[in-house]
């Protein structure tokens, strides 16, 4: 299982990392620090969801939103400071599939990775007890 963190902020990036470590330690987490260089990796590693900040230099998150529905239906988590109703509406009527404002919990973050690849059927099937 692959997760691209698309942030410009280091500690975000090392945060969520860490928490996605914590929880799936055999997960692979790739991180970028802008729009272009999210999009490169998500051409080059096809991960299987991705975060996504929405301010991001240059290009931001909504632009970079976007391109990907134009190429990919990944799950995109919007993961941000905007955290209006009209920018959550926004990410949700471009494509995201969930949008979770800073600041939030490891665990709420944790929940909400897990709930959208569940409902994207591409969470690995624990096997029976």
């Amino acid at each position: 299982m692959r997760i691209l963190v698309v942030d410009d902020a280091p500690l975000i990036l090392e945060l969520v990392t860490h928490s996605l470590e914590e929880r799936w330690p055999d997960w692979q987490v790739l991180t970028a620090s802008d729009g272009e260089s999210g999009l490169r990796q998500l051409a080059e590693q096809e991960p299987d969801l991705v975060l996504l900040d929405v301010l991001l230099p240059e290009k931001d998150g909504f632009e970079v939103l976007a391109q990907i529905r134009l190429t990919s239906m990944v799950p995109v988590v919007m993961l941000t400071g905007l955290g209006s109703e009209q920018d959550q509406v926004r990410g949700l009527e471009l494509g995201a599939d969930d949008y979770l404002p800073k600041p939030f919990s490891a665990r709420e973050l944790q929940a909400r990775v897990e709930a959208v690849l569940r409902r994207s059927g591409r969470l690995p099937q624990e096997p029976p007890s």
